[in-house]
C-alpha cells in the first residue's frame, strides 16, 4: 500500500504543469524535497505493483516514458 506521499508523489507527475517551475514548486512545497530526489522516488513508484494499483494509466505511460529515455 503506498503512503501518503508516494500517493503525493504521483499524484504531480500526473499533473498538467502550464509554466516551467510549478512542478518543481510543487514538490518543493508539498513534499519538502528537492526534484532529483522526487524523481528517484517517482523512478523507484514506477517498479512497484502498488503503484501501478493506484494508478495502472499514469503509471504504465511514465513506464513507456523511461523507457524510451533510456
Amino acid at each position: 500500500m503506498l503512503s501518503t506521499e508516494e500517493q503525493a508523489i504521483l499524484d504531480i507527475a500526473g499533473a498538467q504543469w502550464r509554466q516551467a517551475g510549478h512542478q518543481a514548486a510543487a514538490i518543493s512545497e508539498r513534499l519538502g524535497m528537492t526534484p532529483t530526489r522526487y524523481y528517484q522516488r517517482l523512478n523507484h513508484l514506477l517498479d512497484r505493483e502498488d503503484a501501478l494499483v493506484h494508478d495502472p494509466i499514469l503509471v504504465h505511460r511514465l513506464r513507456r516514458l523511461r523507457t524510451r529515455h533510456h
